[in-house]
């Protein structure tokens, strides 16, 4: 995560750049300078999500009540003393960082398998430096924060972009999180959410203007020194020779620096004293052994950029472009960015950058042809010829035709087959989708996009060809309200990272799997492309993490036919019509993707909020038949017991031992509630949040200590601690979900009562392990 080396260097051989200071202080004398105007700290969540998670238990599938209460602590402990916070999550996972993603992802999968080989040996939960944070943590944290009246938004692009452009923007007081990167881009300052003490909101600020003074640069020298040392985007071992070569030759070598150390200051040294001489004269690729790599390189440097900004690393001509050969990208902004007006434009600067007017806004827009930045034109990588090419699939003619497409998801094919929609959405002319430059000077695009990533939206061909739905999708996403609907609309392209799931357990399959029949209904319903059964649109790129997948490539998954009584009704039906009688039709749609639409009065009768609850374990139970009836009796006596525990309950609680199985089990309900997001979102919410937040219905331990009484065969009323009020409630309970395995020839049995057929898996719905 951000800059190779970076953090231990300042740490250990840098001390000066880390400064401690008090931000209850820093804001007194922000508002002092700002009268009116609230200290605001803006908040990189993903980097924050290991500090926040508190609670003690963490492989049971989450302590999702105390985790809630620390997060409230924390969002107190800010506001009480006047500081403004804006958290801001990832929202996709862009291209360039692909391989980054993956390698981290397959990283974390031995790590796991490690996990579950210590749980079975020991049969207790490792200790904090095997910590793994809880499946949905990320996703949860967002309606958590949002459940606390915070602002929260989801981002467009890498989050840490956004997050240093609104810093910059709205003259934050600074940006909380843990990412080296921070100390590269040239915004307000940065505070380690590692070295905060809450109580007292101490922390360190690491100091960019005194790393630069230790290393002999200029602030805008930081970006070659990133992407020279390796990042998310240029490979560490990219120019590791060059490095080398650095080393060699440097005459300052400090004994008392580690080799990281040495070859920090050697690179410095070597930008310093040598390409500073060519800076505005020569190009880079003249100056350094840039090779094959010189657009990857150029993309590395610019992705520092933020609006408004220019690199003086970049040869410019008089038109303010760098031409690499026939490859052109702009100077003033991040040729990864997806946008196509700088998020702030400077009035002051008067920079010359290659303009394109738009005759609707009367802005000029920069343009960016280089197939790296991924601006115009999508790139396909064929493995033959190790070219780039821009192409898109003719399902009629089976050739490969050019095309200019979606520049965030470069995909290999074109995600749409419609002629109508295989063409290039007009940039800057849809009067829909013509946002202000500027989120100062429009309080409504402020609210609906912090850091105005707004015309990114314009120049993609999607998945889907109705601007107006794309746009509600995407304003949800932004506001954080949504999961994965966006991303599967615009770029076709998802993923989730790794679940706590036993490899050797073939018992159970791989949460993936279980759910894919779920998502590919979705699928269905966003896209709209299933008739007579058959899929009329391309298939959803998925980046799903399971074992046994080497995630070298996607498995592309195509949408399923759904049945919705009364027909599948239009997204625009479901998002914005306000009608009452919309409400049962949103409702239908959403039990149609769990292929629940016969046990829908079963369902309306479940009171809050067990409703999202039931449904889940319904659909569970009808696709894994090793599910038992001692696994029923725990799920559901956990969440009954759960409304009437208090957070310091459920902290001095206890389980005997840790189970594999049972740590698997959680993971895997927490993933259902997470596809309850998505599905909710998708059918335009026909239950309220709050039914499937983990925090209402779900308790790791809990879970583990009613998983492990089932098991030893505890009665129903021992399960439900002896409370009589709870007997009738879980009786009602089970017996919803048993008629409606019944209906889908599932018989929830004892596992006393287990014959041979229970050694495997049923078959699953659509020959989801297939990879298509």
């Amino acid at each position: 995560m951000g800059v190779r080396g970076l953090q231990g260097f300042v740490g250990s051989s840098c001390p000066h750049v880390c400064t401690v200071v008090n931000l209850k202080d820093l804001a007194a004398h922000h508002r002092s300078r700002h009268p009116g105007c609230a200290p605001t700290v803006v908040v990189d969540a993903m980097c924050c999500l290991r500090y926040w998670y508190t609670p003690e238990s963490w492989v049971c599938g989450g302590q999702w009540r105390e985790y809630f209460s620390a997060l409230r602590d924390f969002v107190k402990t800010f506001t009480t003393v006047g500081i403004r916070l804006v958290f801001f999550f990832d929202g996709t996972v862009e291209q360039g960082k692909r391989d980054e993603w993956v390698r981290r992802r397959l990283k974390n999968s031995k790590e796991i398998s490690r996990i579950f080989h210590h749980i079975k040996s020991h049969r207790q939960q490792p200790g904090r430096n095997m910590f793994f944070i809880p499946s949905g943590l990320a996703l949860f944290t967002r309606f958590a924060l949002k459940a606390l009246g915070q602002e929260t938004f989801c981002s467009l692009r890498e989050a840490d972009y956004e997050v240093a452009s609104y810093g910059l923007q709205q003259n934050c007081l600074g940006i909380l999180g843990e990412d080296t990167d921070y100390l590269i881009y040239d915004t307000c300052p940065y505070f380690s959410i590692s070295e905060l003490c809450l109580e007292s909101l101490d922390t360190v600020m690491l100091c960019r203007e005194k790393l630069c003074e230790s290393l002999g640069l200029h602030l805008a020298d930081l970006p070659l020194l990133a992407c020279l040392l390796g990042n998310d985007i240029v490979p560490e071992g990219m120019f590791e020779s060059f490095r080398y070569k650095c080393l060699s030759s440097y005459t300052s070598i400090k004994e008392n620096f580690d080799k990281k150390g040495n070859v920090i200051l050697a690179v410095s040294d070597h930008i310093s004293k040598v390409l500073h001489l060519h800076q505005g004269e020569k190009k880079l690729e003249d100056i350094l052994p840039l090779g094959p790599n010189k657009a990857l390189f150029y993309k590395g440097v610019a992705s520092y950029l933020l609006p408004g900004q220019k690199s003086p690393w970049f040869f410019q001509k008089p038109k303010g472009i760098i031409t690499l050969d026939k490859q052109v990208i702009t100077v003033s902004s991040d040729p990864e960015s997806q946008q196509d007006v700088p998020t702030c434009t400077d009035p002051e600067s008067q920079q010359d950058v290659s303009m394109c007017t738009d005759p609707e806004s009367r802005q000029e827009v920069p343009m960016c042809t280089d197939p790296e930045c991924r601006q115009e034109v999508l790139m396909c990588t064929d493995p033959q010829s190790k070219q780039e090419v821009p192409m898109c699939t003719n399902p009629e003619s089976k050739q490969e035709e050019p095309l200019y497409a979606d520049p965030v998801s470069k995909q290999e094919v074109s995600m749409c087959t419609c002629p109508e929609i295989q063409q290039k959405l007009p940039i800057a002319t849809d009067s829909e989708f013509n946002l202000e430059a500027s989120t100062c000077t429009h309080p409504k695009m402020e609210q609906e996009d912090p850091v105005n990533m707004g015309p990114e939206i314009k120049q993609q061909v999607t998945m889907v060809s109705d601007t107006e739905i794309l746009k509600v999708a995407r304003t949800h996403h932004v506001q954080a309200e949504s999961y994965l609907v966006y991303s599967i609309m615009s770029s076709g392209e998802i993923e989730c990272s790794n679940t706590l799931e036993d490899e050797l357990d073939q018992a159970l399959p791989s949460q993936a799997f279980i759910y894919r029949p779920v998502r590919q209904r979705v699928y269905s319903l966003l896209l709209g492309g299933c008739k007579d059964g058959v899929s009329s649109c391309p298939a959803v790129k998925e980046w799903f993490v399971y074992p046994g997948n080497p995630l070298k490539h996607p498995d592309l998954v195509r949408p399923l036919q759904m049945t919705v009584p009364g027909g599948t009704p239009s997204l625009k039906m479901l998002w914005l019509n306000q009608e009452p009688e919309v409400q049962a039709r949103r409702l239908d749609t959403l039990l149609a993707c769990f292929n629940l639409s016969s046990s829908r009065e079963e369902l309306q009768a479940v009171e809050s909020p067990f409703a999202a609850l039931c449904c889940l374990l319904i659909y569970l139970f009808v696709q894994v038949d090793t599910l038992c009836l001692e696994d029923l009796h725990a799920f559901i006596a956990q969440a009954l017991c759960l409304q009437g525990k208090s957070t310091a309950q459920l902290i001095n609680l206890q389980p005997d031992y840790v189970n594999s199985r049972a740590v698997q089990l959680g993971s895997l309900l927490v993933r259902g509630l997470t596809t309850l997001v998505l599905v909710n979102s998708a059918c335009g919410c026909p239950w309220k949040t709050s039914e499937f937040m983990p925090w209402n219905v779900f308790d790791g331990k809990l879970f583990h200590q009613k998983y492990l009484q089932a098991e030893k065969g505890y009665s129903v009323e021992a399960l439900l601690e002896q409370n009589r009020s709870r007997l009738t409630k879980f009786h009602n309970l089970k017996a919803v979900v048993c008629k409606a395995c019944v209906k889908e020839n599932r018989r929830i049995v004892a596992r006393v009562h287990w014959g041979t057929h229970h050694a495997g898996n049923r078959q699953y719905e659509h020959d989801q392990w297939r990879r298509y």
